[in-house]
């Protein structure tokens, strides 16, 4: 088969879709199938884009509102001669906006049926448009909604998405396939030498975070859960965070305020061996965000053999069994709650290697080979069916270009609302600069 993925976020951006798309795309070439990526442009200084094999880069603005995110700038002709040459059997978005306007439209163009992977809860993102209205939150769950609903198949990562799109209005037919993780991979990780690269003494325990360092992870209130954390417990106890992103200033400045920051482990970015070799440094895994569609880094550190603590949410409740490879708090917990779960398990360590065990055999549920195999069963189902009302028709287009349209004025009015407020500010600031100067 010829498969066409259309994503916003690609290797190089570090992220859950990024990495989910290049996971299934390197499984699908390794059996066999063809696989062109549509994604934006990152900045020049990425050697990953150079000599990419069937990638189509679309140019792209950097950095969107503060974001480590890539608006795309449309180039329709592009994209579609590229298509035509390719010659897809099956269009895959992952977005429903920017790019995944270009793979509705060439589904549309050639009577081929779309996939749509619900990665995220758009909503939990309109922080990085402005003033985060409310409209722009049910806009953006109309969108994704609306959206699915013009697809032949939509993927939900896990079965609380599945769930939740289902009440919210999604009546195509919806297909469970969690990104797979690569378990050997993993488990081969050198902790050892990770730890003694960062210069984490040998005899630390070591409590970890990874993934994109951004509000919507609710890195804050980690934070300062693992503040309290440190101040409990005495001797040679380090935070390890992996990633980098908007809020890791404020992580290290929570650290400094709070006096602990020797205590505190900012690693970057990482990939390759390294980055099984930083889950293999930790001893306990934990993640408090609430917007995540699938704990796909929870699998990984599982299969890193480190038991995970988070807050119970969509995504994470499918990988973390309370009390059996971790702790699975109430979402609503609060940060004395957390710390003292992550206490209690370094209290009773003789429940560690049981933990161990049961986070490798969960992380065998998340392989890359059985989720590769549930893709590609229900791409051949779709083909053998054909795509008898399987791509969107020209009125249902006619409806989505409409809603496009009130995203668009909601974006504009709020866009000239936060100017007013700015300009408003910066003219009383102007006025009393001018009553402070001294006559």
């Amino acid at each position: 088969m010829n498969i066409c993925m259309f994503t916003n976020a690609y290797l190089p951006h570090v992220g859950g879709v990024a990495r989910s798309v290049a996971f299934f795309t390197e499984d699908l070439r390794n059996r066999g199938h063809r696989v062109l990526v549509v994604s934006p442009t990152f900045p020049k200084d990425h050697k990953e884009q150079d000599n990419e094999e069937d990638v189509l880069r679309v140019p792209a603005i950097q950095n969107f509102k503060g974001s480590d995110f890539s608006v795309i700038i449309p180039m329709p002709f592009i994209i579609s001669k590229k298509i035509n040459d390719f010659q897809p059997d099956i269009i895959h978005s992952h977005h429903p906006y920017l790019l995944g306007d270009a793979a509705l439209r060439a589904a549309y163009r050639r009577n081929l049926p779309l996939i749509f992977t619900h990665h995220t809860l758009y909503e939990k993102y309109t922080h990085y448009v402005p003033m985060d209205s409310e409209a722009m939150k049910r806009l953006a769950v109309l969108l994704s909604t609306r959206y699915a609903n013009l697809c032949t198949r939509v993927v939900a990562p896990s079965q609380s998405i599945a769930d939740l799109i289902s009440q919210r209005g999604v009546k195509t037919p919806i297909e469970v396939i969690p990104t797979g993780v690569d378990v050997d991979f993993f488990q081969s990780g050198k902790g050892k030498d990770f730890r003694l690269h960062q210069q984490i003494p040998l005899d630390a325990l070591v409590i970890g975070h990874l993934g994109r360092l951004a509000p919507e992870k609710n890195l804050e209130y980690l934070s300062l859960a693992m503040i309290k954390v440190l101040k409990k417990i005495p001797g040679e106890v380090r935070f390890l965070v992996v990633g980098s992103g908007p809020s890791e200033e404020n992580i290290r400045k929570i650290f400094r305020d709070n006096g602990l920051a020797e205590r505190l482990v900012m690693a970057g970015k990482q990939g390759g061996s390294d980055l099984a070799g930083a889950y293999r440094a930790m001893d306990l895994f934990v993640f408090s965000s609430k917007t995540e569609t699938q704990g796909m880094v929870l699998a990984e550190a599982m299969a890193a053999g480190v038991p995970v603590i988070a807050l119970d949410a969509s995504g994470v409740r499918e990988v973390i069994r309370d009390n059996q490879n971790g702790r699975l708090l109430p979402e609503d917990a609060d940060k004395e709650m957390f710390a003292r779960a992550v206490t209690d398990f370094f209290k009773n360590r003789e429940n560690s290697s049981s933990w161990q065990k049961a986070a490798q055999d969960t992380a065998q549920e998340f392989s890359r080979e059985a989720s590769a195999e549930k893709l590609i069963s229900m791409y051949q189902y779709i083909m053998h069916k054909g795509t008898q009302d399987g791509s969107p028709h020209k009125d249902e287009l006619a409806l989505w270009d409409k809603l496009l349209m009130s995203l668009k004025t909601e974006w504009t009015l709020l866009s000239e609302r936060a100017g007013v407020i700015k300009g408003a500010v910066q003219k009383e600031s102007s006025y009393n600069r001018q009553d402070n100067d001294p006559v």
